[in-house]
């Protein structure tokens, strides 16, 4: 209803801004005119089309930056609004000398045209500025603020809104990381995040209701931790699925999109969107395995080549011995050989330390050995009295 009333008014203003134009045309034009109405008629349907064109465009508009201003930082909000009042008060100042100049016949059409220029440029350009010199511009009013005097600087950098993917909210690393601070600024989840988890909720499938009722439950426990940090972006995109929404609500907040899926930030890449891969993160912050390294493993399985036996960090590091089929089971002294890194994990080669297991069984009776001598020769005290 809203779309239909401001192309109504739109066309209306076409339309009555090319009927009363008439009388801005210059004189000696009109003279040579025999019809008069039919000039203005002609100069209504003008307007009125120039006017249903302009209706769209700023139909279009409005529909982006309410979704902009509906994901959109306060702080950025703020400096942008500023830059753009700015801006028109520049283009005000300057026009108003040339608004006073006596200009006669239809020279006088450069009075509006100037005054739509002006605005619309500098109220651009005012708008890119704030969009990029922001918090510099906050700084302004708020001068004595450590973290205004830091951004400003360049020393700190802004914390950029995380956009939450289903997959990591089902898992549930998410609570851990926003626990341990890995995670700054403000936590976006999107609402068809929230439809996708309430249609695994509502599943036949045990496991995928069990899913979505874990991923709601999260959310819910999120709320009540961190309240106003966790933002429900309520905005509804055009998309194929949720992760092309994902991608358009990251593309427009200019957040860094949080996902555990490998796909999705692939994609996320290819369109240059920040994108926080937890898989990735995992696999950095595991330990460094060198070759060479000693290792005291329990072999769980078989491998895939007749002889290896497979076993696992604590970590979770997948571990592929040689020779070691015939001992599972048991937990063996291993010698790591190499390790190969993978988009999904990485994968550790080893090789059973025979030595290091002789080592191991000879330490063993020696101090068994010396126990037991140790038990000969007890003190005097100890010893009973004949």
């Amino acid at each position: 209803m809203v779309e239909v009333l401001i192309l109504v008014l739109f066309l209306i203003s076409g339309g009555a801004t090319g009927w009363m134009g008439v009388h801005l045309l210059p004189q000696e034009m009109l003279d040579d005119v025999t019809d008069v109405q039919r000039v203005r008629l002609g100069l209504t349907g003008l307007g009125t089309g120039i006017g249903l064109v302009a209706g769209l465009v700023f139909k279009r508009l409005r529909l982006q930056l309410m979704q902009q201003v509906r994901t959109m930082p306060t702080d950025l909000l703020i400096s942008r609004s500023v830059g753009l009042i700015l801006g028109l008060l520049v283009a005000n100042l300057l026009l108003a000398p040339i608004l006073l100049l006596p200009l006669a016949g239809g020279v006088t059409l450069v009075k509006p045209l100037a005054a739509v220029l002006s605005n619309v440029f500098f109220g651009v350009l005012g708008y890119n500025l704030a969009e990029v010199h922001g918090r510099t511009l906050l700084r302004l009013f708020n001068p004595t603020s450590t973290e205004a005097l830091l951004v400003a600087d360049g020393v700190l950098t802004p914390a950029t809104p995380k956009i939450l993917d289903t997959s990591v909210i089902i898992d549930g690393r998410i609570r851990g990381m926003l626990a341990c601070g890995l995670l700054e600024g403000q936590a976006i989840v999107a609402q068809t995040v929230i439809d996708e988890m309430q249609q695994l909720a509502d599943s036949t499938n045990l496991e995928k209701r069990a899913k979505g009722r874990r991923g709601l439950k999260l959310l819910r426990d999120l709320r009540d931790t961190y309240g106003r940090r966790l933002v429900i972006n309520s905005t509804r995109y055009e998309g194929t699925g949720t992760d092309d929404r994902l991608l358009l609500l990251a593309s427009d907040t200019g957040g860094t999109l949080v996902t555990a899926d490998f796909n999705l930030a692939q994609v996320a890449q290819v369109k240059e969107i920040k994108v926080m891969n937890l898989s990735e993160l995992v696999i950095a912050l595991r330990p460094e395995v060198q070759p060479g390294d000693e290792l005291l493993l329990k072999i769980v399985r078989e491998g895939k080549e007749e002889s290896q036996g497979v076993g696992y960090l604590e970590d979770g590091t997948m571990v592929v011995v040689e020779e070691g089929r015939t001992l599972i089971g048991s937990r063996q002294p291993v010698v790591v050989t190499g390790a190969l890194q993978t988009p999904t994990g990485r994968m550790v080669f080893a090789r059973r330390d025979k030595n290091g297991h002789k080592n191991n069984r000879s330490s063993k009776g020696s101090k068994s050995k010396a126990a037991r001598s140790d038990s000969r020769t007890d003190s005097p005290e100890e010893q009973p009295s004949t």
